[in-house]
């Protein structure tokens, strides 16, 4: 993981009054940070910081030299749109695209229509007095340009905008026609310039993503929000493209991934070489007992030693693993990928090959689930954001098991058949064992190879089909057990780890998700 740097344009979309306002995007390794354009004095002394007081003289040719923009009746004020080279405004040196006009020869205009505001500027004479602030958060429907002044800079937020532009470069009613002298800056005058400046800054250890609409299973459309450790938001992130979008996810997920992989490193110093964190990270929980969107859940989960731990906060410290809302033995759960959303055409590949076949509502079903089933028939289902995010966990499961399976040789459960206590052992290197839990005699061996098939009653019973190696006749053993669903997927386990360690490549082909991820 190359941990990614990178600056662009984006919309900041505030939910409550479904406006978008542009802003800038830097990442670096470890922190995103928005940026709003404002206005800032970088000589002079400046008694007002947030309002300049200009005074514009009125050109015979090229009038006030800028356009106008909003009013009232559209909920902004009325702002300055475009800044024509050399002319009147231009020359002041202290107006920008994107000042809101506050007064105009000392009349508020603050709640003023766009028509009152034009009809003020157009009749005031040859000596015009505007003081102005400059509107950090323009709505995008204004399309302001985002260079500095002049109509040639235009990154304007898309196409033209549905507000009329209007021109104050004509010339107004100006009483006196001989060119008067340029608005230009005095000597000790403060000097103003655009600029973009830090608004928030997002820590990215830790920090999770989300596409999704709040309470809803609708992903957004080329747009997401980062959360913080700390639980700060950097609002909802739109992009202009589908491209730009992904790229940006690609970014950020990457420079996550590669500080979680940090954080790891620093927790595994203070932990046993049989206790070290495989992998760890954010996910969304569908609560239990619910088929509604609305009540899915961040998670955090971690892959560390023997245990597969569900947190509902990261663990900072070594004493906050113990505050886990789960702890599961990694020997007796079960990870199962649910559903693949990749291209179209992956779609039914991908189906067939995991064998569903209903017939899901694709726009209401999240894309990238598994599910980790553990003991006594309870599962959780999980939800990740993208979808290599859904290969590593496959992988790190798989190791993770792999590893617990190795690291503890064996596993006993005590079992009953026909009122006798038994011993069932599942060992890496014997294979199955059932012996008596009083005098330890040996009833039945048998290899892992020799497993041809099981069958369960879904609560306590299970029948084990054997092969026997000289008569080669199936030989069934009936077993209960208090936890079934716990014993029958530590026999998966051991088999998969059974399999990857005289086989890893059969293993690695297994993988469903990595397969379509990446060829993806």
């Amino acid at each position: 993981l190359v941990p990614q740097t990178k600056t662009g344009i984006a919309l900041l979309y505030d939910e409550a009054s479904e406006n978008a306002y542009d802003i800038r995007l830097k990442l670096t390794k470890e922190v995103l940070t928005i940026q709003k354009q404002d206005v800032v004095c970088v000589s002079g002394s400046d008694h007002s910081a947030n309002h300049r007081t200009v005074t514009l003289r009125r050109q015979p040719v090229g009038g006030l030299g800028l356009s106008i923009k909003g009013g009232a009746e559209h909920k902004v004020p009325v702002v300055i749109s475009k800044i024509f080279k050399d002319q009147a405004a231009d020359q002041t040196g202290m107006l920008f695209i994107g000042d809101a006009i506050i007064q105009v020869n000392g009349i508020n205009v603050e709640s003023a229509t766009h028509e009152e505001v034009v009809h003020l500027l157009r009749n005031a004479g040859d000596e015009v007095t505007i003081t102005v602030q400059y509107l950090r958060e323009a709505p995008s429907f204004l399309k302001l340009p985002l260079g500095s002044p002049g109509p040639s800079s235009d990154h304007s937020s898309g196409a033209s905008s549905p507000l009329f532009d209007s021109g104050l470069h004509l010339n107004g009613n100006s009483t006196n026609t001989a060119p008067s002298s340029p608005s230009s800056p005095i000597a000790n005058e403060p000097k103003y310039e655009k600029r973009w400046l830090d608004a928030l800054s997002v820590p990215l250890s830790m920090a999770r993503i989300s596409r999704y609409k709040t309470g809803t299973d609708k992903l957004r459309s080329n747009a997401f929000e980062v959360l913080a450790l700390d639980g700060v938001s950097t609002g909802i992130l739109q992009l202009y493209t589908a491209q730009e979008s992904a790229d940006w996810l690609r970014a950020i997920s990457t420079n996550i991934s590669d500080l979680t992989l940090q954080n790891m490193k620093m927790a595994n110093k203070c932990c046993s070489p049989s206790d070290q964190v495989i992998h760890m990270g954010w996910v969304n929980e569908r609560l239990e007992g619910t088929d509604s969107p609305q009540l899915y859940k961040f998670k955090f989960l971690a892959l560390k030693g023997s245990s597969f731990y569900i947190f509902s906060t990261p663990p900072v410290s070594t004493l906050d693993w113990v505050r886990a809302e789960k702890i599961y033995n990694l020997c007796e759960v079960l990870f199962k990928i649910h559903k693949l959303w990749l291209a179209d055409d992956c779609w039914l590949q991908a189906n067939l090959y995991l064998g569903i076949h209903q017939d899901y509502d694709f726009e209401d079903q999240r894309p990238y689930c598994f599910s980790v089933l553990v003991g006594h028939g309870k599962s959780h289902y999980f939800n990740v954001e993208l979808g290599n995010e859904l290969a590593v966990w496959e992988k790190s499961f798989q190791r993770a098991i792999f590893l617990e399976v190795q690291r503890t040789g064996s596993k006993t459960y005590v079992c009953s058949w026909q009122g006798d206590t038994l011993c069932f052992t599942v060992d890496f290197a014997l294979g199955f064992t059932c012996f008596d839990s009083k005098t330890k005699n040996v009833l039945w061996r048998f290899k892992f190879s020799q497993l041809k098939g099981s069958s369960d009653d879904g609560k306590t019973r299970v029948k084990l089909h054997f092969q026997n190696l000289d008569t080669k006749q199936i030989e069934t053993k009936e077993l209960e057990f208090q936890d079934l669903t716990a014993v029958l997927h530590c026999i998966h386990s051991f088999i998969a780890a059974k399999v990857a360690s005289v086989d890893p490549v059969f293993m690695d082909s297994q993988s469903i998700a990595r397969k379509y991820m990446y060829s993806n």
